[in-house]
């Protein structure tokens, strides 16, 4: 064990190689651990909605516009802040704005440099110089870094300051100036992010999100079940692409895969045409706003036909090849009477809205036609083959996982599966049995294995519990008893569309089965959250996301459209920062250029979760303990240093 300390230690005297490196090396992490923790902003179910997600993500859930009044107080008017607030969300667009009203730009220019260094200011006063210096954009580092360091109470430099003000201006380069100390606010306002799942699907611009994601300074997300079937469909699964080839034509966004993603559609469209296009296919009509001509609409809903009982196909087979995952009452098309148009559910015969099946052999049901293989076979070769969407896939398997402790809060999408007496629900998996954390820790495990095992049998076991994990009802990321597109599709009856909610979803106010799911992920019950995504909160029907007495936050307020109707907001957020918990309900956002041009920012309503009696320091949190081990880790160097068991590297 000696042995092993002292080689640990002689890696990291290659870091700190004199006494003097490792003093002040503590020294640092010591006075780290003073300042105030780093504010957190968590959102769930994106859901596509990329102009609302990326004003969010500018406005830092009204963080900026509370930088802004810390600052400015009662001296600046409403409008003046909104402004202000407007151009540090969207600076090229704005001053492109201005440039058509304002007479003097030199004085709108220098007012408005002047303001956005303030705020800078006070975004940047809770962090260290080093790691400001680095957040710097690299055109203007040094003279942002002079800018927001100045100290308002020393005047004996107000000249200079003032110079440099004027001279970004005299010089032309205020636009580019103001674009970067506005991207600055916005990395400054947000330490990290957390994304709670749910990135894809419904709305028309989830390729748009990952991007931007990609790019932002510090993220994790946990995967929701729309993100794994994406991710199951970059890996082939025939399923997941059935399934996500079905969402995009259900809600008119095909355009996701054949631009964003540029996959090609066009052997399934050609197939759709020639079997469905004398079909009125109204079981299939599109869902969402018209965006599209009606050639185009016609087309779609060919296409989502075809698509469709393709999928019905591809997933009674899987179910067949995995009799230990239990779904065979989900292999319907078998239960057909084709003659009479007729399907038996539970032991009840009712009528089909469409008997068309011109696809199906009522022999063999799940077989695909050759056609339809060679189409799959087109589309399987597509998605393995698209560049980003395995770009993406990479990222959301380095950033992500299906679910997150991070001081001491604990982050998933959809529900911990629990027994009907509130017990974790026991699920078998392979041959193996797991519950709580433990069934969140294989599902991960094997999914991971979907794309780098090396035996082909793994592999192909991983892609198939992506499609489990879509569907399947003991999965905690879909949590219900069955997935009933089918019957949405096919059966008038209501009752046949019910999707029954695990257990789980009952015993949110119960502080006995809420604090039994928290031990079970190692979290200190006194202080501890649960942020939770999944199930839209339908505030206008007066249901609170604020559960067992703010012990659970369940923050799906509806981001996505298609849900707004149903929750009466466009969802919610929560910000973490060192004074508490923040939660945050938004209107509805109206669009980029009405943000721009009218300066209508999203309405939000807050309401204070937790409020911390002291200030949360670094120290207090998860990267704090870090740091305290690096601190005592540096203080056996220096031990080691002095006593002459390890030699300075000078």
């Amino acid at each position: 064990m000696k042995d092993l300390e002292t080689r640990y230690l002689e890696r990291l005297s290659e870091l700190y190689p004199t006494i003097a490196r490792a003093s002040t090396e503590i020294i640092n992490l010591q006075a780290i651990l003073n300042l105030p923790k780093g504010t957190e902003h968590f959102l769930t179910d994106i859901h596509g909605e990329y102009e609302a997600f990326s004003h969010v993500l500018k406005n830092g859930s009204g963080a900026v516009k509370r930088k802004i009044d810390d600052v400015f107080g009662n001296t600046l008017s409403a409008k003046d802040k909104q402004s202000l607030a407007t151009l540090i969300y969207y600076p090229k667009e704005k001053i492109r704005q201005v440039k058509k009203y304002e007479n003097n730009m030199e004085d709108w220019y220098k007012i408005n440099l002047y303001r956005l260094v303030e705020v800078a200011k006070r975004a940047a006063s809770k962090y260290t110089r080093s790691k400001v210096r680095k957040s710097l954009p690299a055109d203007f580092a040094y003279v942002i870094e002079e800018l927001i360091t100045e100290k308002a109470e020393l005047n004996d430099k107000e000249a200079y300051y003032s110079e440099i003000i004027s001279t970004i201006i005299k010089i032309g380069r205020a636009e580019q100036f103001i674009q970067a100390i506005s991207k600055l606010i916005q990395r400054l306002v947000v330490d990290h992010l957390h994304i709670v799942g749910d990135i894809y699907d419904r709305g028309p611009g989830p390729h748009i999100i990952m991007d931007k994601l990609i790019n932002y300074h510090s993220v994790d997300i946990q995967w929701g079940n729309h993100d794994v079937v994406w991710m199951g469909a970059a890996a082939g699964q025939r399923g997941c692409i059935a399934n996500v080839i079905r969402i995009c034509a259900r809600y008119g966004n095909l355009d996701i895969l054949e631009e964003g993603y540029g996959i090609n559609l066009l052997p399934l469209a050609t197939f759709a045409l020639s079997v469905y296009g004398k079909d009125p296919c109204k079981c299939f009509a599109l869902k969402g706003e018209d965006r599209h001509n009606q050639a185009e609409m016609d087309m779609d809903v060919w296409m989502h036909k075809a698509i469709s009982i393709i999928q019905f196909k591809i997933e009674g087979q899987i179910i067949q090849r995995h009799k230990d995952f239990g779904m065979e009452d989900r292999a319907l098309l078998h239960r057909i009477d084709y003659e009479k148009g007729t399907i038996c559910l539970e032991g009840k015969e009712y009528k089909l809205l469409d008997t068309n099946f011109p696809t199906i052999d009522p022999k063999d049901p799940y077989a695909l036609t050759d056609e339809e293989e060679e189409v799959m076979e087109r589309l399987e070769r597509a998605f393995a083959g698209c560049e980003k969407l395995q770009e993406h896939t990479r990222f959301l398997l380095a950033k992500g996982g299906l679910y997150k402790v991070y001081n001491n809060n604990l982050l998933y999408h959809g529900c911990v599966p629990l027994n009907e007496d509130g017990s974790l629900k026991e699920v078998e998996i392979f041959g193996n049995k797991f519950k709580g954390k433990s069934l969140y820790d294989a599902l991960d495990r094997y999914l991971r294995k979907g794309f780098f095992a090396l035996k082909e049998e793994d592999r192909e076991n991983g892609k198939d519990i992506m499609w489990y994990i879509w569907q399947h009802p003991c999965s905690p990321l879909f949590g219900k008893d069955k997935m009933a597109t089918f019957e949405r599709y096919f059966l008038a009856e209501k009752e046949t569309h019910i999707e029954k909610k695990n257990p789980y979803y009952r015993f949110l106010e119960d502080e006995t089965v809420v604090d039994s799911i928290m031990k079970e992920f190692d979290l200190d019950v006194q202080d501890a959250h649960i942020v939770n995504g999944h199930v839209p909160v339908k505030r206008k029907n007066g249901e609170s996301p604020v559960k067992c007495s703010g012990k659970v936050l369940v923050i799906d307020g509806g981001f996505s459209k298609a849900y707004q109707k149903e929750t009466g907001i466009a969802g919610y957020t929560l910000i973490y920062n060192s004074h508490g918990l923040l939660l945050v309900a938004h209107e509805p956002f109206e669009s980029t250029e009405a943000a721009i041009k009218k300066e209508s920012d999203i309405h939000s309503d807050y309401m204070v979760v937790k409020r911390n009696l002291d200030r949360c320091l670094v120290g207090d949190t998860d990267d704090g303990k870090r740091i305290k081990e690096k601190i005592e880790d540096l203080k056996l160097l220096l031990a080691a240093y002095r006593s002459g068991e390890i030699i300075e590297k000078i």
